[in-house]
């Protein structure tokens, strides 16, 4: 089954756009897990059974765990999401970009080193950055195109011809890039009249929609500009706003209790579930 199609499917069994963002914090993670040998997975494993009936999907950052040299404990957090967790999609978020035989290597490693359903790209060297992740037809490439940062604007609000380059982005991956039907663009919450004109410009493209919950994007904006005919097409993130939700023991109870707040509120604004 291919990225898009377990999506909908675990959109619809768990009637959710929500996404948890894996992205632990060794400072952060409460003191019952801090001090396992493997910190990382525990703090997962226990977010994830908290969490898998609430979700459409997780998306772990990379550098969270190489930064602490714990790659290890993210293929161990994959492969514990797709056998206890059956069906929910992995995001593995790397924002790659880069060209020839490192592009193609750096694909092997999401989809064949870590078996990540789907992984994030940084397109600012082209399409020979893209190319060798897009050949996986099964994968999701999901492509950054308006970005939550509060300097994304430097580059992706120049003009040209008439347009900011986030839009001749989104028109270039849904246009030309998009081939396999297997591309998704990245969106920020923080950006919401942005995130209306690129779905009236991808009206069928799915967005993941980061910044919601601690980097303080709107929920009702999210839905009402990024949702398409049908009430889908977006994953919204949010990372430290669930999975740093409680402090203590009950840490997973309260990331339990912090996602189906934001699912419930998500399908309070959708007009189709």
């Amino acid at each position: 089954m291919n990225f898009f199609a377990a999506l909908d499917r675990a959109v619809a069994r768990n009637r959710s756009l929500v996404c948890v963002g894996l992205d632990p914090a060794l400072a952060k993670l409460p003191g019952c897990v801090r001090s396992c040998d493997k910190a990382f997975f525990e703090f997962n494993r226990r977010i994830v059974d908290a969490t898998r009936d609430l979700v459409c999907c997780y998306k772990p950052q990379s550098a969270f765990y190489a930064g602490e040299n714990r790659d290890d404990e993210l293929a161990m957090t994959i492969d514990y999401i797709h056998e206890n967790a059956p069906g929910i999609p992995v995001i593995l978020d790397v924002k790659r970009g880069d060209i020839g035989s490192t592009a193609e290597q750096y694909a092997r490693e999401a989809f064949e080193r870590y078996n990540a359903d789907a992984v994030t790209v940084n397109p600012y060297m082209g399409f020979d950055a893209v190319k060798p992740f897009l050949e996986y037809t099964d994968k999701g490439v999901i492509v950054l195109c308006r970005t939550s940062n509060p300097n994304s604007g430097d580059l992706q609000n120049l003009i040209s011809d008439g347009r900011p380059l986030y839009e001749h982005l989104a028109l270039l991956v849904r246009d030309k890039w998009n081939g396999s039907g297997n591309a998704a663009l990245v969106v920020g919450a923080t950006y919401p009249d942005e995130l209306k004109r690129l779905r009236e410009l991808c009206p069928n493209m799915v967005f993941l929609v980061p910044g919601v919950g601690a980097q303080g994007g709107d929920v009702e904006k999210v839905v009402h500009n990024g949702c398409n005919a049908a009430g889908r097409g977006i994953i919204v993130n949010s990372s430290r706003g669930i999975i740093f939700a409680g402090k203590g023991d009950d840490f997973d109870l309260a990331a339990g209790r912090a996602a189906k707040e934001l699912r419930d509120t998500i399908n309070s604004f959708r007009k189709t579930l």
